[in-house]
């Protein structure tokens, strides 16, 4: 609108030099800048959303009702802010990674990435609270998404936060975000948890913490083996003991009698010998060679 009025304050000049002059390519200058001016008047009474947008429009600082993707018309003075309702992604990697902490007190560094929308029928209520789309990321998806990410692995141990947990922690960072911006407009449709890195004190840390398992399960080991080698010795000993009874018991006098017995008789059928009585029972059987070297 502004160029059309400059166009008509154009044409004016061109019209009083042309009456004075009385050239007609001064006049047709003029009529050329009415017809501009007209056509720029026209074009800043027209404005164009695109696809996949939504348009707030502002007149003298009244703002007006969301325009919808299409041609709308307006007023020559109506501004009107476009925001995209495509998904957008706010990544927070690099100078942006958040530092967070354990409940144990473990510093970490994450790496995450949101993906946000404008819902269309909050577009006003979004402009009014942010200005544009480039604020709405930096005055409210950014800073919620730090925060919550914050709180949510301030709950959780170190181990949780790098290892065990990450899978949990993530669902639960997803679900605060969402709620956190729903019901100002903003639709979450994805929240990536990249990447968490343990400082390098906390690095340390879970190195010793590791290298104490792996001696406790060590050392378990051993007790373990130890247990089991004494339990069989001690199975063993009573095995012997047990059998040592029962052969102590089995062997009587007529017992030994009929083994010295078997004795002589192997002996006298390999090898010409003579033998001395088995005697009373009491005393050793002595078996002897033919050939007088011994007993």
């Amino acid at each position: 609108m502004v160029f059309a009025i400059l166009l008509i304050l154009v044409a004016a000049g061109l019209f009083v030099a042309a009456r004075v002059t009385e050239k007609r390519s001064l006049k047709l200058g003029a009529l050329g800048s009415l017809l501009a001016a007209a056509l720029a008047a026209v074009l800043s009474c027209v404005h164009v959303v695109g696809a996949y947008e939504v348009g707030v429009p502002v007149t003298f600082g009244k703002v007006g009702d969301p325009l919808k993707s299409g041609m709308h018309l307006k007023l020559p003075f109506t501004s009107v802010t476009t925001f995209s309702t495509r998904p957008v992604d706010l990544t927070l990697e690099g100078e942006d990674e958040i530092e967070v902490r354990s409940s144990q007190g473990g510093v970490m560094y994450v790496e995450l990435t949101v993906k946000w929308s404008v819902n269309p029928e909050s577009a006003v209520d979004l402009y009014r609270l942010a200005g544009d789309e480039e604020a709405i990321q930096e005055r409210l998806v950014y800073p919620d998404s730090r925060e919550i990410v914050r709180n949510v692995f301030a709950q959780h141990t170190s181990e949780e936060g790098y290892a065990s947990g990450r899978e949990e922690i993530s669902l639960e960072i997803a679900t605060a975000i969402e709620e956190r911006l729903a019901p100002r407009g903003i639709t979450v449709t994805n929240v990536n948890l990249r990447n968490v890195q343990p400082s390098e004190k906390l690095q340390e840390q879970i190195d010793r913490t590791i290298q104490q398992q792996q001696a406790t399960e060590r050392a378990e080991e051993e007790q373990r083996t130890a247990e089991a080698e004494a339990e069989r010795k001690r199975i063993e000993a009573e095995g012997i003991a047990e059998a040592n009874r029962i052969l102590e018991e089995s062997l009587t006098d007529r017992v030994l009698a009929k083994l010295c017995i078997d004795a002589f008789a192997e002996a006298a059928a390999q090898n010409p010998v003579y033998t001395s009585p088995c005697g009373d029972g009491t005393g050793t059987p002595v078996i002897v060679d033919g050939t007088g070297t011994g007993d």
